[in-house]
């Protein structure tokens, strides 16, 4: 690309991403309560979800709030409350998906106990993703095509790597272990990758509750005898981009929401190193 063609490129991206904060930056679904864990802001709470939970121990709803904590008069710990609430909002179909996966719950910044990776939206609690934006030598980028079979959507264009970081775990090891479970990329391969960074903060309305979601995103440049081979199912093919086309694909909306806001970031990037 000229210089002249990455201004453009530029302020393109500029305007698409201000195009997107209708959908990145949502207010809770209406009537959602906020939610505290332990005395600490916590989420934001969905009417049926908060319908579901409203007679389990451990549960207290005032007009403006529910919290939780844990039920010293049944011995049950906060971990254990938070159990039944999963269980509850699954029975009343709340949830969209059971996933046995625990994630963390953080509070005011600090972690606070943890819950079924399922159970998250409803409550709107905060997620991390992370991201690896994988580039080759001359400058292409690497995306990934999600499964047909994936509850979310299914057969839409990814960042090569994509996933939730899981409960017990750093934000590095997580990025690891999804690099190899999407890509088979193994961790001596992503020696020279760039720390992770936050690349934005998206609030959104979601059919099952409110997504509050830190998307983190690392890039690293790829040897050229490299090639990511999916592990876990989750990807049906992987294409390697030249910018033009990568950026047709985001105007037409083949990247997910998520992939686009961090494509944008790793070219923008991209694009000031080249300057």
């Amino acid at each position: 690309m000229t210089l002249f063609q990455n201004r453009s490129l530029t302020q393109a991206m500029r305007q698409r991403m201000a195009s997107l904060t209708s959908q990145l930056q949502q207010l809770p679904p209406p009537g959602s309560r906020p939610v505290t864990v332990d005395g600490r802001v916590a989420g934001w709470i969905t009417p049926k979800a908060t319908r579901c939970i409203e007679p389990l121990p451990g549960v207290s709803i005032e007009d403006d709030v529910l919290r939780l904590s844990d039920c010293p008069s049944q011995e049950l710990s906060l971990a254990q409350v938070l159990e039944q609430v999963a269980l509850s909002l699954q029975e009343g179909g709340c949830i969209r998906a059971w996933r046995d996966e625990l994630l963390d719950v953080v509070g005011e910044g600090q972690c606070l106990s943890r819950i079924e990776r399922g159970a998250v939206r409803p409550l709107g609690f905060l997620t991390q993703a992370v991201h690896l934006n994988g580039w080759s030598t001359d400058g292409r980028i690497w995306a990934a095509r999600r499964s047909p079979t994936k509850s979310t959507d299914p057969n839409m264009w990814d960042t090569l790597v994509g996933g939730l970081a899981v409960s017990g775990e750093s934000l590095h090891t997580s990025l690891i272990r999804e690099s190899y479970e999407e890509a088979g990329l193994q961790e001596s391969l992503l020696a020279n990758r760039t720390p992770l960074r936050v690349s934005l903060r998206m609030h959104r309305r979601l059919p099952e509750g409110y997504q509050v979601e830190n998307a983190l995103v690392s890039d690293c440049v790829l040897a050229d005898d490299v090639r990511p081979c999916n592990m876990d199912g989750e990807v049906s093919e992987f294409r390697l981009l030249t910018l033009d086309e990568a950026w047709q694909m985001i105007e037409a909306d083949l990247f997910t929401l998520e992939a686009q806001v961090v494509l944008i970031d790793s070219i923008k990037q991209h694009l000031e190193q080249l300057a």
